[in-house]
């Protein structure tokens, strides 16, 4: 049982254990794609009964009379991610995806010695969408069971993923004029990768990564006080009103890449420098 060897060009993949040439493997039955973007669970015909993404892993159900000995799961660049050996009596394989892999079309060939079974393809993309957000003074019954102090300067973040494919955000940004942003206006944490700024209420502690599986949904925890008004730093409240924007943004994993929405925020007039009233709207 091996992951993630040296790339290989497809026809060597689809070989490993036995697999027909590309030319056979066309008409075999079970070519097609499993299941719509949107969908962790799909019914693929052939050998195999079902493909289900649970949370960063790959389930693949075989037909109960199928006579498969390995099944193959090759990446859209052809080379091959990983084998799984059928042990007898058994009809379930799985491949831990992480959030290192590659999103795009996955194919799984079903093997037995020099014969191809069947293959059938999979889509693997994630689809991260920011749902809502909120401040934690404003909202304290959605956050966690901390004291007034601790989350009134926090911020919730509800987060979903409509792919097909596990996605980890790893850093949750704000960024622009609220009142203590991520950058070097404020916490500074923006360009330094080793700091998430998510908050676990489970482990009482900042997390490096929260992964969300297909079609799961999430609420997301600020660590890092965006919402704190800080003498020299960010924003702070004035004797008038104040108004501008702020970006909301996640990064994530696996491609490296990020997910934002900006927002209208406004600061009502104060004598103190954090006395003031915040309202947050969405553009």
């Amino acid at each position: 049982m091996t992951d993630n060897p040296p790339s290989i060009d497809r026809r060597s993949a689809l070989q490993a254990f036995g697999s027909l040439t590309l030319a056979a493997l066309a008409g075999c039955t079970g070519n097609g794609d499993s299941g719509p973007l949107g969908s962790s669970t799909a019914t693929p015909a052939g050998p195999f009964a079902s493909l289900d993404v649970q949370g960063a892993t790959l389930v693949v159900e075989l037909e109960s009379d199928a006579d498969v000995k390995h099944v193959n799961l090759v990446k859209p660049n052809g080379s091959l991610f990983g084998t799984r050996d059928v042990a007898q009596g058994a009809s379930r394989v799985s491949f831990d995806l992480g959030t290192t892999y590659t999103p795009g079309k996955y194919e799984l060939v079903a093997v037995n010695g020099d014969q191809t079974i069947g293959t059938t393809t999979r889509t693997l993309q994630p689809d991260l969408q920011i749902l809502e957000i909120e401040i934690g003074r404003k909202n304290p019954e959605k956050m966690w069971n901390g004291t007034e102090r601790e989350i009134a300067d926090e911020a919730y973040v509800v987060v979903e993923n409509r792919g097909s494919g596990p996605v980890s955000v790893t850093q949750l940004l704000f960024l622009g004029m609220a009142p203590y942003p991520s950058g070097e206006d404020g916490t500074g944490y923006a360009d330094d990768p080793d700091v998430s700024g998510i908050y676990d209420p489970q482990s009482d502690s900042e997390v490096s990564k929260v992964t969300f599986g297909p079609e799961e949904q999430k609420t997301l925890y600020s660590s890092r006080s965006p919402f704190a008004f800080v003498p020299g730093s960010g924003t702070t409240c004035t004797e008038s009103d104040q108004k501008g924007t702020f970006t909301l943004s996640l990064e994530t994993a696996p491609d490296a890449s990020s997910v934002s929405k900006t927002y209208d925020i406004r600061y009502s007039a104060a004598e103190k420098f954090n006395n003031c009233t915040l309202t947050v709207r969405r553009q």
